[in-house]
C-alpha cells in the first residue's frame, strides 16, 4: 500500500477547515479569496490526490476568519 500524501494531523486538520468552511457556507473559491491563496489552492488542499497543505500561517488566517482559536483545527491529544 502506498504511503498517504498527508499524515494524519495534516489530514486532522484539512477535515476540520473543510468542515467549518462548509458549516459557514463558503465555497471553495471563496474561502480561497478570504484566505489570499490561489483560486485552486482550496480544491487541492481537499482533494486527497495532492500534496497541498495548510501551513502555521493559513492556520492563523483561518482562525480570524472563522472567529475561533487556531488551537480549534488541532486535536486534542497528539497522533500515535
Amino acid at each position: 500500500m502506498a504511503d498517504p500524501l498527508h499524515s494524519p494531523i495534516e489530514q486532522y486538520i484539512i477535515d476540520k477547515v473543510k468542515e467549518k468552511r462548509i458549516e459557514k457556507g463558503y465555497s471553495q473559491k471563496e474561502l480561497a479569496y478570504m484566505l489570499d491563496v490561489s483560486i485552486g489552492f482550496i480544491g487541492d488542499v481537499e482533494n486527497p490526490k495532492y500534496r497541498a497543505k495548510y501551513n502555521l500561517n493559513h492556520i492563523n488566517e483561518l482562525a480570524k476568519i472563522f472567529q475561533c482559536s487556531p488551537k480549534d483545527f488541532l486535536p486534542e491529544v497528539p497522533f500515535i
